[in-house]
Formats: C-alpha cells, structure tokens, sequence
C-alpha cells in the first residue's frame, strides 16, 4: 500500500520575538509549566514550519485536545506539550535557531514539559545524527541515520507489534529515519525491520514514522498522557 504525501510550508503574520525579549522570557523560570487541565483542554504546541502540523492538530482535536501553531518562543506561552513533526530537518534546525525556539524547547523540556518528534522531528531530538552529521536538541540519548530507508517517492505502509496496544500499529513511513542506537533508559515501544521505530525515556517521545498521517489515535494519545501526567506533577509542585 502507497501513498504520496507533500511536505507543506507554512506563513506567519505574527512578528518574531527579539532576541532580547526571547531572552528575557526563557530566564522567567517555570513560564511554559503546564496549566491546570481542569480548567479546559490540554493545550498543545506543534511547531508549524514544515511538516503536515494540520494533521496532527487534527489527530489532537479528535482527541479533544487544543493545539496552537508554534512559529516564535511566544507561541509556546500556556503549551502543555510540544510537537515536532516531519519535514526537513537541517531546515527546521535552522528555523528553531532564529527564532529562539532552540533553546525555549530545550528549557521546556528540562523543566518537565512533554517533547514528541515525528520522522524529522525524532532526529532533532537525538543526541547524534549521521547521514550526514548535524546539531540537535539532544534531548533524547539515541543515535539515528538520516533517510536511513532510502529517499521514498512515496509512503511505506506498514502494520507492527507494539507494547502500546495489543494490535498492530499502523506506521507510515516517508523518507524516515533509522535509529540505530538508543542509550541507557529509553524505552523501546515499537519496532520496524528490527530497528527501534516508537521510542521515550521521561517526557520525550520519538517516532520515526507519521502516525499522524493514519487513523490511529494510538501515540498521540500516549502523548497526550504523559502531558497530562506532567501537567499533574506541576500543579502538585506548584
């Protein structure tokens, strides 16, 4: 089963933050720890420069979750969690390296709040990237291949075993990448040809695949939990 999917560009009207307000915010310590859910739907951020980021909004609406599209550090204000999905990611690298969005991610996710990365996303968050080397978020200790099944034309289809659910999961596969490696504590949750493909150690989660280009809920539900459950661990902190 194939199917093409484009990669789509997105424009913002918003203004982007200076670096000097982008610096003053991310020195305001807990600013992005999550709000009281009780109060209304999760609130979750997808960083909408590449990618199919109206897919997942979609796959979070259906979820009963709000999201917001994450252009500039002041996107992230009130997120109980963050996406980053496919594309390119040498491109969003530098996106997130001029807007201040770089490091906003990574103080997010040190103070607890909930990272998933999908295909190009998954390589941002590993702490070493081949195929060719690049800089990271290194937020997650795994090593990943860049277009590691080769330079699809299209999507690959395929249905794996995974230790969310008790039937397969549906994985789509557009020019992904391979994690050849994973580190100390993280957590294998689902593979494909014998390679991890769902990875998460803490709040960050990985996926080599697009599960948001399928009809199952399945990780971005998990995804909502474990924001849910940082959302919980922050008001009790608070």
């Amino acid at each position: 089963m194939r199917r093409s999917k484009k990669n789509s560009k997105a424009k913002s009207n918003q203004k982007p933050v200076s670096r000097a307000a982008a610096k003053r915010t991310l020195l305001r310590p807990g600013r992005f720890v999550a709000r009281n859910t009780e109060k209304g739907p999760m609130r979750i951020g997808i960083v909408a420069v590449q990618g199919d980021f109206a897919a997942h909004a979609a796959m979070l609406r259906r979820l009963g979750a709000d999201s917001v599209e994450v252009r500039t550090v002041s996107d992230l204000e009130g997120c109980e969690g963050i996406i980053l999905p496919g594309g390119e990611s040498t491109t969003q690298l530098q996106f997130l390296r001029e807007e201040g969005l770089f490091d906003a991610i990574r103080q997010f996710a040190s103070h607890g709040g909930p990272v998933f990365g999908t295909c190009a996303g998954a390589i941002l968050l590993a702490t070493k990237v081949k195929n060719p080397p690049q800089e990271s978020l290194g937020l997650l200790d795994m090593t990943v291949l860049r277009n590691g099944y080769g330079r699809q034309l299209a999507s690959d289809v395929f249905f794996e075993r995974t230790k969310l659910k008790k039937d397969p999961l549906e994985m789509v596969f557009i020019r992904g990448p391979i994690i050849e490696e994973t580190g100390k504590g993280i957590s294998i949750l689902a593979t494909h040809e014998g390679k991890a493909a769902l990875v998460e150690k803490g709040n960050i989660l990985a996926a080599t695949f697009h599960p948001e280009l399928t009809d199952d809920p399945t990780v971005h539900e998990h995804f909502l939990d474990m924001a849910a459950k940082g959302a919980a661990q922050a008001a009790s902190a608070s």
